[in-house]
């Protein structure tokens, strides 16, 4: 069987992307076929007019976002944390730091040049989310990006440049092009798509669906 593709339209900023993240690592632990299963990362900015730090704490970006009061900000954060933990997750969302994530996507597009780039990914998302790290602040991005094994020369490289910015805004012009306006979402074997940080379950099913389809494929190619 040839490797599947799974795409994920991801931002290192989203909470659900990085619940996702994790239910899909269950859901392949479940999945026979795991081994022929190939995960790619692809770009997607939550604010891609973000500054590189918000002025502004976590509780006055969501409210003002998406009109909520305090209180409705910490029972959606109680509840989020919840989930989190249910999948292995520690989330500090007060202490999270926002700002642009574009250069973090930059360092994913040099990661998956080098094979790391789901190594990566994890390092940013616990950075942000359970750490308080800003990704938008030059120096912090590079350190974490090195912890998780990028070579530092070209990490500082990337960062000193607009290397893969192109890269980055292919990704995002995809996914318009595909109707994408929300993340996470995962396009398997490019014939089913998954919107949302699904449970385990859910996209156990998606994988089998996909896998089949694809097998049915080869067989009947000519």
């Amino acid at each position: 069987m040839q490797a599947m593709e799974v795409e994920i339209w991801s931002d290192v900023v989203c909470p659900w992307c990085y619940l996702g993240k994790r239910r899909l690592e269950h859901a392949l632990a479940q999945f026979p076929q795991r081994d022929d299963v190939r995960v790619v990362w692809r770009s997607f900015e939550l604010d891609p007019g973000a500054p590189a730090r918000s002025e502004h704490t976590a509780k006055e970006r969501l409210a003002a976002k998406y009109g909520m009061t305090a209180e409705q900000v910490e029972t959606s954060w109680a509840r989020l944390t919840a989930l989190a933990e249910a999948e292995g997750l520690e989330y500090h969302l007060d202490a999270t730091q926002g700002g642009s994530s574009f250069d973090a996507h930059r360092l994913l597009q040099l990661a998956r040049t080098l094979g790391l780039q789901d190594a990566l990914h994890e390092r940013l998302f616990r950075a942000y989310f359970s750490e308080g790290l800003a990704l938008g602040d030059a120096e912090t991005l590079a350190r974490v990006a090195v912890e998780a094994g990028l070579p530092a020369g070209e990490v500082d490289g990337v960062l000193a440049s607009d290397r893969f910015a192109a890269e980055v805004r292919a990704d995002e012009r995809r996914a318009y092009e595909l109707g994408v306006n929300g993340v996470p979402f995962f396009a398997l074997a490019g014939r089913y798509g998954v919107s949302g940080a699904q449970s385990v379950e859910h996209l156990l099913h998606a994988l089998e669906l996909a896998s089949s389809d694809s097998a049915g494929a080869e067989e009947g190619a000519p």
